[in-house]
């Protein structure tokens, strides 16, 4: 029989007061408060869940200078998790100068990278972009490694890929799992890669153009969803939006992907 599909409710999101003076502890201690008060909790229960002095609590939220090991306590305390990250603005030049574990914001304006947190880059499931011109040949077997001009290299062996095909398909088609992640000089990549990532020598030349290096992935595992996501459904139930060339799997894809197909073998 087949499982029927449920929707998973997005969770709450509570608003942070936004930095617009140099007094950074004061801001957090208002987005600290605003969290607790969003919570239901009062600051003599806070006292009460950190085994915190009722002035100790009020002196978090007043002044917001406290270490990350207080603040992650804190935040724990309300049920909810701690993460931190650094923002770019979009651009190659970044992506290529630090060869960071980058992932692409929905609006496709800014590049994160974790810096804090429990869900850290190499556990997180990736969304790979995909030309279905090449989508059909890794399914069939015959393209086995996906090169490609930035990559984390801290993707550790085992990380989960789901491949979206780009236009005209525009669907989540299959999944696999990284084996290796190659960083190599251009012309390396060429001699040792042509051939399993089925690519021409003018389409290789113009996608890798200025750069000097970029990253061949390994792909094992790869086997097709048992039925395509259409990017409607998606954007629908997940909020998601292609990644120009990758991205991290949100939570919600992620479970909605593992409980929906269990039949395809985690």
């Amino acid at each position: 029989m087949r499982k029927k599909n449920t929707v998973t409710k997005p969770s709450k999101v509570v608003r942070a007061v936004q930095l617009g003076s140099t007094d950074t502890g004061h801001v957090i201690g208002q987005s600290l408060r605003k969290l607790r008060e969003a919570a239901g909790v009062t600051p003599k229960q806070m006292g009460a869940r950190l085994k915190l002095a009722l002035s100790a609590i009020v002196g978090i939220e007043k002044d917001g200078d406290v270490p990350v090991r207080l603040l992650r306590r804190y935040v724990e305390a309300l049920g909810a998790t701690l993460s931190i990250e650094a923002k770019f603005p979009t651009s190659q030049s970044t992506a290529d100068q630090f060869h960071l574990p980058f992932e692409t914001l929905g609006d496709g304006n800014q590049l994160v990278f974790p810096i804090f947190g429990d869900d850290t880059p190499s556990t997180k499931d990736l969304v790979l972009s995909i030309h279905p011109q090449y989508t059909n040949k890794i399914m069939e077997g015959t393209k086995t490694v996906e090169l490609r001009r930035r990559f984390p290299l801290t993707a550790a062996p085992g990380t989960v890929v789901y491949i979206y095909s780009t236009s005209p398909i525009r669907a989540l088609v299959a999944r696999a799992e990284i084996a290796d992640v190659t960083k190599l000089p251009i012309s390396q990549i060429w001699r040792k890669y042509s051939k399993p990532a089925v690519i021409k020598r003018a389409d290789f030349d113009s996608y890798f153009n200025g750069l000097a290096e970029g990253f061949a992935l390994h792909f094992a595992n790869v086997q097709p969803l048992p039925r395509p996501l259409a990017l409607s459904e998606l954007r629908d139930r997940f909020g998601f939006q292609p990644p120009q060339s990758f991205h991290y799997a949100s939570p919600m894809l992620k479970k909605a992907l593992r409980d929906e197909f269990s039949s395809v073998s985690y």
